[in-house]
């Protein structure tokens, strides 16, 4: 079977304390069609120093950007792969994601983006909010685009859509800085029906410097 071209963008600025455990992450799916491109924003603490120790198996480029947006889609437009999709720099695949995601890619032809289940962890690694975890697996289950519309069910780490797909529905959104997902998910769901992945693709990291906890994010909302 001929396996697709995945890529993986990272978004990244001053996460030396998680981005390796990222990076390993992607890496260690081995799987064989993969490329993957970190975007990092000019970090000043020691990031740079993860980034150069993977330089052979990654792609990296650091530089000033206009925030996580921009950076995400500077990365998409410098990939190629016939999937796409981003991973934060302080979240994680879980083993054999990739594998799975490229299995319903192949299978379904037709499919131009498809969804799994993510688990959410603190800056420790312990897994918490279950009740929420299976809360979202419930309505990814149930599915449909006017339930999208009411809530974000769907999780960006365990999330991949066809570049054919990105070519209709374009880029992400750059004027927004917290929701630009579920904008996106949105507008291809206005396009596209996804498929449903039954598995656990990803892992969502929450820690008192992540932007899903921050003022900001409670004060946007």
């Amino acid at each position: 079977m001929e396996y697709p071209k995945i890529s993986i963008v990272t978004p990244s600025l001053d996460q030396g304390e998680f981005i390796e455990e990222t990076i390993l992450s992607v890496l260690s799916q081995d799987y064989p069609c993969l490329e993957y491109l970190v975007m990092d924003g000019g970090s000043r603490d020691g990031t740079l120093k993860v980034l150069e120790k993977y330089s052979g198996r990654i792609k990296w480029i650091s530089e000033p950007d206009k925030g996580q947006t921009n950076a995400i889609n500077k990365g998409l437009r410098l990939t190629d792969g016939a999937i796409v999709g981003y991973l934060n720099a302080d979240d994680a695949l879980l083993p054999g994601s990739l594998w799975k995601v490229a299995d319903v890619f192949v299978r379904h032809p037709g499919a131009m983006w498809a969804v799994g289940r993510c688990r959410i962890f603190d800056g420790k690694n312990n897994e918490i909010r279950k009740p929420i975890t299976k809360y979202k697996n419930l309505l990814l289950k149930l599915g449909g685009f006017p339930l999208l519309v009411m809530t974000n069910y769907i999780s960006q780490p365990s999330t991949f859509w066809r570049r054919d797909a990105l070519e209709t529905v374009g880029f992400l959104d750059e004027s927004l800085n917290y929701v630009m997902d579920y904008d996106y998910w949105l507008k291809l769901y206005s396009q596209y029906s996804p498929i449903f992945i039954p598995d656990y693709l990803s892992s969502f990291k929450i820690h008192p410097l992540s932007k899903t906890t921050s003022t900001g994010h409670r004060n946007v909302f």
